[in-house]
């Protein structure tokens, strides 16, 4: 829809009086809408999204061009793109019918030319995108892509725009190591579990995180400790002298979400998982 506005002017006996400015509407009966095929993204995610186009009208329109933003957000003196075009995935149809692929140059933004809408009828493109490096990643965190279609017949460009949300919650996983490597009979053994959170939601204790273990050989006189603070037998953890299972109370463990650090210069996010320690030690 685009604004017009006009202003009449009256002249008589060498004087000059202006009316009334009038602004009045203009409808374009060709409209846009995008629709992303997923609601929430993660690092490394493959995309979808649909652009429709239906004329209402009389008449053809030939020659439109869409540009795609991809996302994209300033960053220090340049643009930071969180999605990418991926090669070759566009579809385009003309009243549901397959047509030849249009021609695309992905770059940021992503430009798509050479599109029709019949009278009367609809066009559709699809095409896939993947999350870069430059999306972020802290809860709550949004994508917004903005379609633009320009061309000839068009009183204004048309602009619809689509958003997806960060997936939220917690990413974890576990290495276990042991010290030392070579040990004596009766001597002293501690096994380290370092449990990181990738994820941008913390794991508390509602999560339940339980590290379990069956050590061979056994150990004896075993304690525990939880980022250097000891852990209660019997409350915080359990241990089966006999076989060796060793398991800590659900809960008992909780590793904070990561934290995130945008670079200046490309935009792209580090990720710094949070971080549990759990280490147990004992006589073999």
């Amino acid at each position: 829809m685009a604004s017009f506005t006009n202003q009449a002017t009256l002249s008589y006996n060498g004087l000059t009086v202006s009316s009334n400015t009038v602004t009045g509407q203009m409808i374009s009966p060709l409209s846009l809408t995008k629709t992303a095929g997923e609601e929430l993204y993660a690092p490394g995610d493959t995309l979808s999204y649909v652009i429709s186009l239906v004329n209402d009208g009389t008449a053809s329109y030939d020659g439109l061009s869409l540009s795609d933003d991809l996302g994209g957000y300033p960053v220090g003196a340049g643009v930071a793109y969180p999605l990418a075009y991926v090669e070759g995935s566009v579809r385009y149809f003309i009243n549901g019918v397959p047509q030849p692929a249009p021609a695309v140059t992905p770059g940021g933004p992503l430009s798509v030319t050479g599109l029709s809408v019949p009278a009367g009828g609809n066009a559709m493109l699809v095409y896939e995108t993947e999350v870069t490096a430059a999306a972020p990643l802290t809860a709550g965190s949004v994508i917004t892509n903005t379609a633009t279609v320009t061309g000839a017949g068009l009183a204004a460009p048309l602009t619809a725009s689509a958003e997806i949300t960060v997936q939220t919650g917690a990413e974890l996983s576990v290495v276990k190591s042991l010290f030392p490597a070579t040990v004596a009979q009766n001597g002293q053994l501690s096994y380290t579990f370092t449990i990181q959170n990738a994820g941008n939601e913390e794991a508390g204790a509602e999560a339940g995180v339980t590290i379990s273990d069956l050590f061979d050989p056994l150990l004896k006189n075993v304690s525990a400790s939880l980022n250097g603070q000891p852990l209660s037998l019997g409350t915080d953890y359990s241990y089966d002298a006999v076989s060796g299972q060793f398991s800590t109370t659900a809960g008992r463990i909780t590793v904070p979400a990561a934290t995130y650090a945008q670079t200046a210069s490309t935009g792209d996010w580090t990720v710094t998982p949070g971080e549990a320690v759990l280490t147990v030690t004992g006589t073999v």
